[in-house]
This record gives structure tokens, C-alpha cells and sequence, in this order.
């Protein structure tokens, strides 16, 4: 049997160690695998290598992909299903191991509807995936983050400043709702909850008169400002462009250099802006990182093994389990307001 194993959409620390774990735990069934490049684009281009324990050899530590990455979406491409599917039967593979987000499994979980013989397994940085507690990649971000809001600290309290730390998190404020708190912010803004920028200020305003002179603020990038629309509920994204991706997402970036403009404008307080960015993304993965990931990998392997298709590899509590690719990829995993209350105890 030979098996393809792919990863899609953006880069996240332990990707190397679920490809590492897939590969030695098929190799020990006897099966051949093959890496396919630049995630489902690799499919359509048919662009491949082989995968055995050299290639996979001192990976475990490194970030990034060595099969790379692309945001190819197979259905915005004409007659991209069908290519896929002969590409596999031309090719003699006989199953996918998808490794990625939202995204990558959405295509995964159609093409196994479509008679293609698929297994999952959870990435992203977001941590907004259903059906599974946690995906690999999002504690290196969380901890990434922290450490710089630890950083900036420091400079904040120097220079009697307010500093806005933009990061990562279209629809789910996990990382920072979790970093935040882990570095004690001042004022966290996450997707879940649009934010007005009066009440921003005011509650920095009450902080600076109690005697602090310093704040730091945390906002996702998919944080949404509170309009005067009441139809408009979900409030509205901030951008910098209006460019998108293959499957329609607006690239964010940029809420944290408007938001420290208002806020200076409104307090007089002098505010600076931090863009984390990729930074979190890149970089080794941590050691939970690198045991959860492993163990999503030989998860995935053993799927394939019992020819177990449609699911993806999930934690739940400290069990790894197999669950539905649609119901991973039905919704997505948004922060708990009970979380949102917690944090809010330390605002201002």
C-alpha cells in the first residue's frame, strides 16, 4: 500500500514531527510513503518525493514543512476533483494522510464523500478546529507570544507607554485570550467579542489614574469594532487590504496599528503597536508541541492501518481518538466566554 502524506495552508511548528510519526509508524506495517508537495497543490501538479527514515531523519525539532505548504483550494479549480483522483490512481496511491487546518481537512472531508481514501490530522495555530481539546502548533504560538509580552513589558514600563500587541486569530481569539492572561495584559480583544474603542480607553484611562503608567493591550487580528448598525451584531473587521485567498479570506492585519493610533488620539497616553505576525508561527515547536504532534502522526498511521477513513486524529482529555472529518471541520471551536470572564478580571 502506498500512502501520500500532505501538508496545506500556513506553516506550523510540528508539522515535521506528525510527518516523522506517520512515515516510521507506516514503515513498520511495510508500507511506501510519499510526500506530496505544496499541500493539495502537489496533487494537481503531480509533484512528489519519497519519504523513508533518511528524509525523515532530524526533523523532529524543526519548524516549518519539509514538504512545504500552499492554500490551494482543489475546488476553485476546474475539474481540480477529478484531477486529484486520477493523479492518485496514475500515481498508484492509495490513501492521504492530510495534515492542516480548517481548510485542508474542509477539502479532505470532501474528497473522502467523493470515494477517496483519506485520513486527518488537526493543524493550526488557532487552536479553532472542533472536535478536538487542543491542536498541535498553537502552544508554540501561545508561548511565543508570551514571551514577547513579557518583553514589551518591560520597554512599556520604561517608557510610560501603551503598547498594542496584534496577534494571530481570524475568527478565534485563543492564542490571544491564552497569552494574554499567561502575560498579564491589561486588555485582551478577541474575535468572540466585538470591542468598542471608548470603552477600550476609558478602562485605560482608569488604570493611568489610579497611579499605573503603563498598559499592555492584546488584540487578535480578527478582533471586530462594535458598529452603530444593530443589524450588524458580529461587529466588523479592520484591515489593510481587502486582498484574499483561494478560499475567500480576507488577509487580516493591521487592527493593531489603528487601534494604537485611536487610543493615543483619545488618551494622550503615547501608544506604540507590536505585529507578532509570522513569528509565531515559526521556529522549533515546543515539547508538548512535539509529543502531541507525534502522537496525532502514529494516531493517523493506525487509522490508515484499519482503513478507519473519514476521521481525523483528536485529543480528547489525554486520549487520542478518531472522529468524523466533517464534524472537525462543521464549525468552528470559538473561545468560551467563561475563558473571556476570567480575563476580564485583570482588565485595567
Amino acid at each position: 500500500m502506498k500512502i501520500g502524506i500532505l501538508t496545506g495552508g500556513g506553516d506550523c511548528p510540528g508539522l515535521n514531527a506528525v510527518i516523522r510519526a506517520v512515515v516510521r509508524k507506516a514503515l513498520q506495517s511495510g508500507k511506501e510513503v510519499i510526500g506530496i508537495r505544496e499541500g493539495w497543490k502537489g496533487l494537481i501538479d503531480n509533484n512528489y518525493c519519497k519519504l523513508d527514515r533518511d528524509t525523515i531523519s532530524g526533523i523532529l525539532h524543526r519548524g516549518g514543512t519539509i514538504l512545504g505548504t500552499s492554500r490551494t483550494n482543489i475546488y476553485k479549480i476546474e475539474n481540480g476533483e477529478e484531477t486529484v483522483k486520477n493523479n492518485l490512481a496514475k500515481n498508484g496511491i492509495d490513501a492521504i494522510v492530510a495534515i492542516g487546518g480548517e481548510d485542508t481537512l474542509g477539502i479532505a472531508s470532501k474528497l473522502y464523500k467523493a470515494g477517496v481514501k483519506v485520513v486527518g490530522v488537526p493543524k493550526t495555530i488557532d487552536n479553532d478546529l472542533n472536535a478536538t481539546d487542543f491542536t498541535f502548533g498553537f502552544d508554540t504560538a501561545v508561548n511565543i507570544a508570551t514571551e514577547a509580552i513579557d518583553r514589551l513589558h518591560t520597554t512599556a514600563e520604561s517608557h510610560n507607554r501603551v503598547i498594542v500587541v496584534e496577534v494571530m486569530g481570524r475568527h478565534a481569539g485563543w492564542i490571544a485570550i491564552w497569552a494574554g492572561i499567561a502575560g498579564g495584559a491589561d486588555i485582551i480583544l478577541v474575535p468572540e467579542k466585538p470591542f468598542n474603542i471608548d470603552e477600550v480607553c476609558s478602562v485605560l484611562t482608569k488604570r493611568h489614574a489610579s497611579g499605573k503608567s503603563f498598559s499592555i493591550v492584546v488584540v487578535s487580528e480578527g478582533a471586530k469594532l462594535q458598529t452603530e448598525d444593530e443589524a450588524d451584531k458580529d461587529g466588523s473587521f479592520i484591515l489593510s487590504s481587502m486582498k484574499k485567498d483561494s478560499f475567500g479570506h480576507v488577509r487580516l492585519g493591521g487592527i493593531g496599528n489603528v487601534l494604537a493610533d485611536e487610543i493615543e488620539k483619545r488618551t494622550g497616553y503615547e501608544t506604540r503597536a507590536t505585529i507578532l505576525g509570522h513569528i509565531q508561527r515559526g521556529g522549533s515547536p515546543t515539547a508538548y508541541d512535539r509529543v502531541l504532534a507525534t502522537r496525532f502522526g502514529v494516531f493517523a498511521a493506525e487509522l490508515v492501518n484499519k482503513g478507519d477513513w473519514g476521521k481525523m486524529a483528536s485529543l480528547r482529555g489525554n486520549e487520542i481518538i478518531g472522529v468524523e472529518l466533517a464534524e472537525a471541520t462543521g464549525k468552528l471551536k470559538t473561545v468560551d466566554m467563561e475563558l473571556m470572564q476570567v480575563a476580564e478580571t485583570f482588565f485595567g
